[in-house]
């Protein structure tokens, strides 16, 4: 659970490092380039952890792919609520797809 709750808290961050400034489109690319970049410290302080703890318990994969469904899942509340973008119903198909790619890579043993 530590993993889970570590991956989204650097997803979070994650997010605002990718796509936060889309809202300020007349900052100079390099200021939002170095803002980018200072995020995305915090994404690596929970992601790096997140993936040490929980590297055994799932195999890499496994995490690569449960780490996808949280990124597109903190995205659509992003997108939605900062970004003020409508999800589009093939939007939310694609995502559950990407849900069912999680149950299939972990929902089973080996």
């Amino acid at each position: 659970m530590l993993t889970i709750i570590l991956l989204t808290i650097s997803n979070i961050f994650m997010t605002f490092a990718w796509y936060g400034h889309l809202k300020y489109k007349n900052q100079s690319l390099i200021v939002v380039i170095l803002a980018s970049w200072f995020i995305a410290l915090f994404e690596y302080m929970f992601q790096v952890p997140a993936n040490r703890i929980g590297y055994g318990k799932f195999t890499a994969t496994q995490l690569k792919i449960i780490q996808e469904v949280i990124s597109v899942t903190i995205f659509i509340v992003f997108a939605l609520f900062y970004l003020k973008e409508v999800p589009r119903w093939n939007y939310i198909v694609s995502f559950l797809f990407i849900l069912g790619a999680v149950y299939f890579a972990v929902g089973f043993k080996q």
